[in-house]
């Protein structure tokens, strides 16, 4: 049987989405070992209701650690905070998302307690009893099948948007149990958050992303671009070039020196696809590319692909999808 854990991503007391499709891949994980246990710890405070949720998610044990080290995420606060939990719940292994929080978070857990890390995984399996991960290598180019050594807890960053989240089972509960934390010396701590783009999702948990390159020419005009993320409900990205020539924020950066993301549905466009951008969107579901170089690398990897003007291409297709969808 093995016994697993799932640090939650909280917001706002409330669990994002990659904290669901943990728990639905160490559900399926801790099932397949022949009936072991998932836990789930909980860093601050927790939102209404948000306990019922994570248990008929599939959490059979949730550690709540509360304290004011933890009032706001800060690395060394938390990562005394993920310890104290898995003193507790002592898994064989623990989950961490591999979003912006959880790449800085899971490296000082990992040195903490001196045990192995495997990063970015989207695919596990057991062998002969043991747990491995399939990850990404060599820029997305290969994937590496990797195990860990006999130290305990196994740690893995998961890929946002791999795993599919469980239907809700609200006969399920979970046994809360309230972990204390007393003060943490942090060297460093973090004193606010600025949002940017309104209400659009983090690019990590977006099933739709629509991205623009060097060929949108300028910032003014993404504004295509938004118009048709507003349609679509996509959330917006751009390619290394477009940011480094200041056209937009790095928040929206895809690739290897951005965010590396795995939506339904991504949209390319004016983008050529170097690389460093393909190391970091390859693995979406669905590539739209839209360029008018007919042999950019972008196409070769494209699901589909549309030759032609971007400034012609997106309004109309703008103006396609908001027919569609309202019929």
């Amino acid at each position: 049987m093995a016994t697993l854990a799932v640090l939650a991503e909280l917001k706002d007391g409330a669990a994002r989405k990659i904290t669901f499709e943990m728990l639905a891949e160490a559900r399926r994980l801790s099932d397949a070992s022949g009936g072991g246990t998932v836990g789930l710890i909980a860093l601050g405070a927790l939102g209404p209701g948000e306990s019922d949720r994570l248990a008929h998610q599939g959490a059979d044990h949730i550690y709540h650690v509360e304290g004011e080290a933890l009032s706001g995420y800060a690395a060394e606060a938390y990562a005394e905070g993920v310890k104290v939990a898995l003193d507790r719940a002592r898994p064989d292994t623990l989950f961490i998302g591999a979003t912006s929080q959880g790449k800085d978070l899971a490296p000082r857990v990992s040195a903490r307690l001196r045990v192995g890390l495997a990063s970015d995984c989207t695919e596990f399996a057991f062998h002969n009893g043991d747990l491995t991960a399939r990850r990404p290598i060599f820029a997305g180019k290969a994937f590496g099948r990797v195990a860990w050594n006999a130290a305990r807890p196994r740690i893995a960053t998961v890929r946002p948007n791999t795993f599919t989240p469980l239907e809700p089972d609200t006969s399920r509960k979970a046994k809360v149990e309230n972990v204390p934390i007393g003060p943490v010396k942090a060297r460093a701590r973090v004193v606010g958050f600025e949002r940017s783009e309104g209400e659009m999702l983090d690019l990590t948990e977006a099933n739709i992303i629509v991205s623009g390159g060097r060929a949108m020419q300028g910032p003014e005009n993404f504004e295509l671009l938004r118009r048709l993320c507003k349609v679509l409900g996509a959330t917006l990205g751009a390619s290394r070039a477009a940011v480094d020539a200041g056209w937009i924020d790095h928040s929206h950066q895809v690739g290897q020196t951005g965010k590396v993301v795995n939506p339904t549905v991504y949209f390319a466009v004016g983008i050529s696809g170097a690389i460093q951008h393909l190391a970091g969107m390859s693995s979406s579901r669905t590539i739209v590319a839209i360029n008018k170089d007919r042999d950019a690398p972008i196409f070769k990897i494209a699901s589909y692909g549309i030759v032609g003007d971007l400034y012609q291409v997106v309004p109309l297709l703008t103006e396609e999808f908001e027919r569609a969808l309202k019929e």
